[in-house]
């Protein structure tokens, strides 16, 4: 071969080569800059951030404290003492004692409003007037009527939505809506849902408040309002309802004071329905004076069973979750695939875990600019059906929905 036509081929060899090794330095450079890239985190500025009581504490705080795409940024309670309190506690820049204040000032990509129901709609309304996105805990209103208009005015403004009805980023409901979407027990035909409380007969004054049922905070509006929603995740909405709304203990003692309070919230909810799906439903919700047997919420299908039990309520305690497909004898415990589970081990077990859930969720959502549910309009859908019980109670008639 002639010396010419060598030169040439090894001239290409070595650029062959030499390209070859700038495209390993350049995956190799890649890859280095994505393992020390810090992760994008969205600003929370939490309105009810108390560190001695409430919900903060209990789950937002030490769900946030773990994540690594959310940083809690501000703190808003009602006094200057407390806020500052709160914002020394949590670890967290910015503490005020007025929420417009916070809201004018602090750089945040989203404010949750984590106070009572009462003072929900209010609040809410001066966030979204603020062009924020925003995070409300269940219920989103005292009523349908604040729900609606929530509702409306967020989509008005589009604004992206989350509310805290946790159950939706559970592990155990998600796995259990896609066993059932993959028919994995055939044709759902009818559920039952049933979960028993114990109610406190004896509390502190800083809880009597919810015995008036206008200010929103029930039985009927919490546990079922939680409860229910989980079984419409998994199996779909209603097409009718029938319900009966009581109040069992009309009376509590308020400690401290040592006075009775008369209770108008309900505490004790039943209902049957049927589901557009056409399957039958079933459910029993109740606060009861003692020794709650917990939740238990049963799938009837064409080719098997699925059944989820708990000591305590499933949205902000442990659950299990049990099968049994046709010509099966027994009831066998289901492993939720490690998948459905998306923030860090670190996260505390209980109440801060589904929340925990929700605010991966709302990151994602916050970055891409789409809403997921749970948003204020899957809220005003459980408004609605909350409303239909309610008025089917006190008419006596079966509800259209």
């Amino acid at each position: 071969m002639p010396v010419g036509i060598n030169s040439y081929i090894l001239s290409n060899n070595l650029l062959f080569v030499w390209s070859q090794l700038n495209l390993v330095t350049a995956v190799i450079q890649s890859c280095k800059g994505h393992e020390t890239m810090a992760v994008e985190k969205i600003r929370v500025g939490i309105i009810g951030a108390n560190v001695g009581y409430g919900w903060t504490p209990r789950s937002h705080a030490p769900a946030i404290a773990e994540m690594p795409n959310v940083e809690f940024a501000a703190v808003c309670t009602s006094r200057e003492e407390t806020a500052k309190e709160s914002a020394d506690t949590y670890g967290v820049p910015l503490a005020f004692s007025n929420h417009k204040e916070m809201l004018e000032k602090a750089d945040l990509d989203v404010v949750a409003v984590v106070v009572r129901v009462p003072k929900h709609y209010d609040l809410a309304m001066d966030v979204l007037k603020s062009g924020q996105n925003i995070y409300t805990e269940w219920p989103l209103g005292a009523n349908l009527k604040e729900a609606e208009e929530l509702t409306s005015f967020a989509k008005e403004k589009k604004l992206i939505t989350m509310v805290g009805l946790q159950s939706r980023a559970a592990p155990i409901f998600m796995y259990l809506r896609d066993l059932i979407q993959e028919n994995h027990i055939g044709e759902v035909l009818s559920a039952s849902l049933r979960q028993f409380s114990s109610g406190v007969l004896s509390r502190p004054p800083g809880r009597t408040w919810q015995k008036d049922v206008e200010l929103g905070a029930t039985t009927l509006t919490i546990p079922f309002g939680h409860s229910i929603d989980a079984l419409c995740m998994c199996l779909g909405e209603f097409a009718s309802v029938s319900g009966n709304v009581s109040t069992k203990v009309p009376q509590w003692h308020e400690q401290e004071t040592n006075r009775v309070v008369e209770v108008s919230s309900p505490d004790t909810i039943m209902i049957n329905g049927t589901l557009k799906s056409g399957a039958a439903i079933s459910a029993h919700v109740s606060a009861i004076p003692y020794h709650g047997s917990g939740y238990k919420f049963e799938i009837y299908g064409a080719e098997g069973t699925l059944v989820v039990t708990s000591n305590d309520a499933p949205s902000t305690g442990s659950s299990k979750l049990w099968h049994g497909k046709s010509g099966e004898s027994d009831l066998v415990e289901l492993e939720i695939p490690e998948n459905y589970t998306k923030v860090p081990s670190s996260v505390p077990l209980g109440p801060p875990f589904n929340i925990a859930q929700l605010w991966d969720r709302f990151a994602d959502g916050i970055k891409s600019n789409s809403e997921f549910e749970p948003s204020f309009s899957t809220a005003l859908t459980r408004h609605k059906l909350i409303d239909a019980i309610q008025k089917s109670s006190d008419t006596g008639s079966t509800q259209e929905l």
